[in-house]
């Protein structure tokens, strides 16, 4: 049991207000996609507040409880097996899930990835939630990429002691939503900046963009960044204008 805990990095919510705050900020409707149910806590709520979820859940042992017990709930289905691997439904849906803290980004990057995703919350590890959202004042690739498609916000802290086994680190909810219209018009020119930007030498964002940009000085001033500015303290949003200047 403690074994397959640590190897599948289960940490069971055990706390009912952190699984209201959870609930509060996903305002699940319609399809919701649950990675690793575990014993159905969230899973219960979920449904209670209006959604029909579908959990995929690792380990065959919880699957088959959870299933057996959510047999006669229509509003419930449990799939066994990794929800890394599940193909994205074809229809609007979301991703609610307290995830292992080992495949966080693995479950983001398909989040991401998903045609059809409205919108993720997720109960990551604190660090990890607060790098995503710039809570530290520096922006991570992650963000800055996906920042045109998708707004990410950090969400309430749940303390480690809301869950079994403790963990040794406390948790946050992450909220990534689809934006009702792009912030860009082409993702590839946009992704390719980003990507030189992050990918230079020497640390500020005008000795990377320079590179392949000459003109980057006015664009950097339309933006209002400094000349020395490091490229993780550039903000998603002059990322967008530093897009814009450079490729029009």
């Amino acid at each position: 049991m403690d074994r397959a805990r640590r190897t599948l990095s289960q940490n069971f919510l055990v706390d009912r207000h952190a699984v209201e705050l959870i609930v509060k900020a996903a305002a699940p409707e319609g399809l919701v996609l649950e990675p690793g149910p575990g014993e159905g806590v969230l899973t219960f709520a979920l449904v209670d507040a209006g959604a029909r979820v579908v959990g995929h859940e690792i380990d065959p042992r919880l699957a088959g409880r959870l299933a057996s017990r959510t047999r006669t709930d229509p509003r419930i289905e449990v799939v066994r097996g990794d929800f890394t691997a599940a193909r994205p439904p074809r229809e609007p849906f979301a991703v609610v899930g307290n995830i292992p803290y080992a495949v966080t980004s693995k479950i983001v990057d398909w989040c991401l990835r998903a045609p059809e995703l409205t919108s993720a919350t997720l109960l990551t590890q604190l660090e990890y939630a607060r790098k995503r959202t710039g809570d530290y004042g520096r922006w991570s690739l992650v963000t800055v990429e996906s920042w045109p498609w998708f707004d990410w916000t950090l969400g309430d802290t749940v303390g480690r002691e809301s869950f079994r086994p403790v963990p040794a680190v406390d948790s946050a909810i992450l909220r990534i939503q689809r934006r009702p219209e792009p912030l860009v018009g082409d993702r590839r020119s946009y992704q390719e900046l980003v990507e030189l930007g992050f990918g230079g030498t020497g640390g500020s964002v005008r000795a990377s963009l320079k590179r392949r940009h000459p003109d980057v000085d006015a664009a950097l001033e339309a933006a209002g960044i400094a000349r020395d500015t490091v490229v993780g303290h550039v903000h998603p949003d002059q990322w967008i204008t530093l897009w814009r200047r450079l490729h029009h």
